[in-house]
């Protein structure tokens, strides 16, 4: 039977830095509001992100591009307008390749920002059985000093392994949940990263044997049995060691305490966090960067029938302590204190990242773009906020207010798994209990893991979020 689902992980489009346009090849120029006059002449304002596509004009530009005020930002924002625009062009008449002519002002920065956007602007995941649509164009990329040709290539070269990790969370965030089990996301993840990483699959036997009891009580109610996904790399001579851990719900229908109906299709994604790790390491592997990381995705799907966990259940974690669960759709703090007890024991990190789409309430407190960070020490929470910078994703720290630490105290167990309180918080506070005081930081991205419309190089559906903030902070111990 032919699988329906395009390849995973998706292919992005050729990229290549050149000094000079090649004669034949359709133009894009790019352009700012001040050259007013050139712009006029293609009824284009200059304006970031808006594209012109000209009239046949013998040798001259196919495509206006405006980048603003020419800002980093303004390029991958107008890489990705464009790359939307080639794609439509290419579906209506055969295209290959395309020049862009970058203005001589254009720094390696400029460059890499506009390969950001060009490489993911155009994405599209579609299960289908009729003839794919043709992919974006390959693009020369068209600087104007010869000289700087191999910085920008390298520059360009870097930040396509940070496109391609944000496109492969995609692909797995977006891949139907019928397809897409604790199985298969973990054989994907063996398969991709087989190259670059050490991947170890733990099925649902050594998950009893050890003890993952918030594992195996969130996949009970499910007919696909959870596992565990385990990641390696280990450079030699690598004097830090990070631990990230993503929360890998493959799908959520709340279990008993059942969600909506309105909006449970959209929890295909909910493993979203999991996806952002996966991809990660397959980047901090291609980069080879000079540092080691471990990273944990528990798998499973939170679903309905007589094996599922109830509220009022006593759950006993890897390592021993008990949760009372008081919500059965609260169940990605349940798998990630498995992972994260399991990571501490195991592999004595120096700290500990998570990421997880964890609670409502994030997505009520910073909406849709930007991610929570939770962390018990400044250095980390500022690392992670530049990381994101660098990466063009939006973070914002919030407080683990100790006030109501005490709310999680438990009654039964040791603690409870949904106190009520400020939800957020209370489910880092939960989380934090996993840690053995390690230097930590909790990601919630509940909101940016989504998108219901395009901005900047986003488009509808799952945006990658996370995986290139994760690389980018890992990077930041390179020296």
């Amino acid at each position: 039977m032919r699988n329906s689902l395009p390849p995973v992980p998706t292919k992005l489009p050729e990229l290549e830095v050149v000094a000079a346009t090649r004669r034949g090849l359709p133009l894009a120029v790019l352009i700012a509001p001040a050259e007013a006059e050139e712009g006029a002449a293609y009824g284009s304002s200059g304006r970031t992100a808006e594209v012109r596509e000209v009239p046949e004009n013998g040798d001259g530009p196919r495509w206006v591009a405006g980048i603003g005020e020419g800002e980093p930002k303004d390029f991958r924002r107008t890489g990705a307008a464009l790359a939307r625009a080639l794609r439509e062009a290419a579906e209506n008449r055969p295209i290959r390749t395309v020049q862009v002519v970058l203005p001589e002002a254009a720094t390696a920065e400029h460059t890499a920002e506009l390969a950001i956007g060009l490489s993911l602007g155009g994405y599209r995941f579609v299960v289908t059985t009729t003839e794919p649509k043709p992919p974006v164009p390959a693009v020369r990329l068209v600087v104007a000093h010869e000289r700087a040709v191999p910085a920008y290539a390298d520059a360009v070269a870097r930040v396509r392994v940070l496109a391609a990790a944000a496109a492969f969370t995609r692909d797995l965030a977006n891949a139907p949940s019928n397809v897409k089990n604790p199985a298969w996301l973990a054989n994907t993840a063996a398969k991709v990263l087989g190259s670059t990483v050490d991947v170890t699959v733990r099925d649902e036997k050594w998950l009893a044997d050890k003890g993952f009891g918030g594992v195996l009580a969130v996949g009970g109610g499910s007919a696909s049995p959870p596992r565990l996904i385990e990641m390696a790399y280990r450079p030699r001579g690598a004097k830090k060691h990070l631990l990230f851990v993503g929360k890998g719900i493959t799908f959520d229908t709340g279990g008993l305490s059942l969600k909506p109906a309105d909006g449970m299709h959209l929890m295909r994604t909910d493993m979203a966090g999991g996806a952002a790790v996966i991809a990660a390491m397959r980047a901090i592997g291609e980069l080879k960067l000079p540092v080691r990381v471990t990273a944990l995705v528990p798998a499973a799907e939170n679903h309905v029938s007589g094996g599922s966990y109830r509220p009022g259940d006593i759950v006993r974690h890897y390592g021993g302590q008990t949760t009372e669960i008081g919500n059965t759709d609260a169940e990605g703090r349940m798998v990630m204190a498995d992972a994260l007890a399991y990571g501490i024991s195991q592999f004595k990190p120096d700290l500990i990242v998570d990421a997880a789409t964890l609670t409502g309430a994030m997505k009520v407190s910073l909406g849709l773009r930007t991610g929570g960070v939770f962390a018990t020490e400044d250095d980390l929470a500022a690392r992670i906020v530049e990381a994101g910078a660098r990466a063009g994703e939006a973070w914002w720290r919030m407080p683990l207010v100790e006030d109501y630490a005490a709310g999680i105290e438990g009654e039964l167990g040791d603690i409870q798994q949904a106190p009520g309180g400020p939800g957020g918080i209370m489910a880092a506070l939960f989380l934090r209990e996993f840690t053995a005081g390690l230097p930590w930081a909790h990601l919630d991205i509940a909101g940016p893991a989504r998108a219901d419309k395009t901005y900047d190089d986003v488009v509808p559906g799952a945006s990658g979020f996370a995986a290139r903030t994760l690389v980018e902070f890992a990077a930041s111990y390179e020296g």
